[in-house]
């Protein structure tokens, strides 16, 4: 992995699948204008109505690894087989013409290795579930896989938890409101 060549402010949220990290990162985005999300590259299929450039750039699986052969990735992980996920250092370019913090949803290893590239640059967050079964209850409830993705996510929870104290700040989504008011804290101070 090389440095990224731009040195705006960057935030790093990281979680479980499931944990809440989407709904705090949307509520942010709303309350502070200078922030913006970047969009993630993935291999995998769109699930319920997600929107190519919206959510996620959908590659295909050999794209995605002919872009990271090229170095188009700031970083990118194979999370589960055959899946990748991945920042494109366009998304960078493109967010910091514009003068904005650049906000990051990335899985746990990611957001590790977001933080190791952007050091002092970067706020890493990782949004905890109150519990794993509160967890697999969410991804029930979300109803977009099926029982058998959600035991590998599930199964890859327990892994992804023991990195919480990698990350700058850990927010627990017990409470929604709460979590929402800590996260906000953490980010105010880090943008000021």
């Amino acid at each position: 992995m090389t440095q990224p060549t731009a040195t705006g402010k960057v935030i790093i949220f990281s979680a479980p699948s499931g944990a809440g990290k989407s709904t705090i990162i949307g509520r942010l985005l709303r309350d502070f204008p200078q922030l913006e999300f970047s969009i993630s590259a993935t291999s995998r299929a769109p699930r319920g109505k997600e929107v190519h450039g919206c959510e996620y750039y959908f590659l295909d699986h050999d794209d995605f690894l002919k872009r990271a052969g090229n170095g188009e990735f700031v970083e990118w992980e194979e999370v589960y087989a055959g899946t990748c996920y991945g920042t494109l250092r366009s998304e960078l370019e493109r967010i910091w013409s514009k003068g904005h913090v650049i906000v990051f949803d990335v899985d746990v290893k990611g957001g590790v290795n977001l933080k190791k590239i952007f050091g002092k640059q970067a706020l890493s967050v990782f949004i905890m579930p109150p519990s794993v079964e509160v967890l697999h209850q969410r991804l029930v409830d979300r109803g977009t896989d099926s029982p058998e993705m959600i035991a590998k996510r599930v199964a890859k929870a327990t892994e992804e938890l023991t990195y919480a104290n990698q990350f700058d700040c850990i927010v627990v989504n017990d409470c929604l409101a709460t979590a929402v008011e800590e996260a906000k804290k953490a980010v105010a101070g880090f943008i000021e």
